[in-house]
């Protein structure tokens, strides 16, 4: 479905199940210049992924995981939010979303203004020490790898350095993802936004919603697995239709 009556259907699920819930994924982003990771042209069509085990144990595999860093670090420093993003934002100050699940690793949700995001896949604007736990500004360590410091090691411990994301064969943080199935299954509304929804175990919240008793509304331009379970579908450009969402509800 497309169009005015989409967007009627998804704010009536919204507002007669308020505060919602929502899922966002990839599709949140791409209107903010950040390329998605799985579609042709994508990131993964230019860089081999590095798994955490990989990452541990050479430093080859490090060495290519930080090239790939820092080759694509200009485009996440760029983004600025776009009009999904301040949509959302706007819901939750309004009293239409409690809390924002993402998949995302950019932080714009937060620079748009939400104030309740669970970072599923955590952020790529800080770096952790896997040995001590410090944590770095990216950014600083940005400059330390044009200086040509091509794996940057921790100050305190010479520990390896990796950004606070989840990588391939990592597991997700015990308490976001906890957080994240609470919130699903004790909603009314679950909205997916810009998710493909093969990833998990993120992809699995819509349907713990669903299993609750929750409505579920899909927001995506390309199909998605969830499909057959929703009670609404719009294909649509998020940071269109989102703001469409927004002055339907608040009119």
């Amino acid at each position: 479905m497309t169009g005015d009556r989409a967007i009627a259907r998804l704010a009536d699920l919204v507002r007669q199940g308020k505060p919602a819930v929502v899922l966002t994924g990839a599709g949140m982003s791409t209107a903010s210049g950040i390329a998605d990771f799985r579609s042709p042209g994508g990131i993964w069509s230019r860089y081999t992924p590095v798994t955490i085990q990989e990452f541990l144990a050479s430093d080859d595999a490090r060495r290519r995981y930080w090239e790939y860093k820092r080759e694509t670090y200009a485009q996440f420093a760029g983004a600025r939010p776009n009009p999904g993003h301040a949509a959302l934002a706007r819901l939750e100050e309004k009293g239409f979303v409690t809390a924002i699940l993402t998949q995302n690793i950019d932080g714009l949700h937060q620079d748009a203004g939400s104030r309740r995001v669970i970072e599923l896949h955590g952020t790529d604007r800080a770096v952790i020490c896997l040995g001590c736990a410090r944590r770095y500004d990216r950014a600083a360590i940005q400059e330390r790898l044009i200086a040509g410091d091509a794996v940057p090691r921790c100050a305190a411990c010479d520990g390896f350095l990796k950004p606070a994301t989840i990588s391939f064969g990592q597991a997700l943080p015990e308490e976001a993802l906890a957080e994240a199935v609470a919130l699903a299954g004790g909603c009314r509304c679950l909205l997916a936004v810009g998710s493909s929804l093969v990833v998990h175990p993120a992809a699995a919240l819509p349907l713990v919603a669903k299993r609750a008793g929750a409505a579920l509304a899909i927001l995506n331009r390309e199909p998605t697995p969830v499909d057959v379970h929703a009670d609404a579908i719009l294909r649509d450009d998020v940071s269109a239709a989102l703001p469409a969402l927004a002055a339907a509800l608040l009119r």
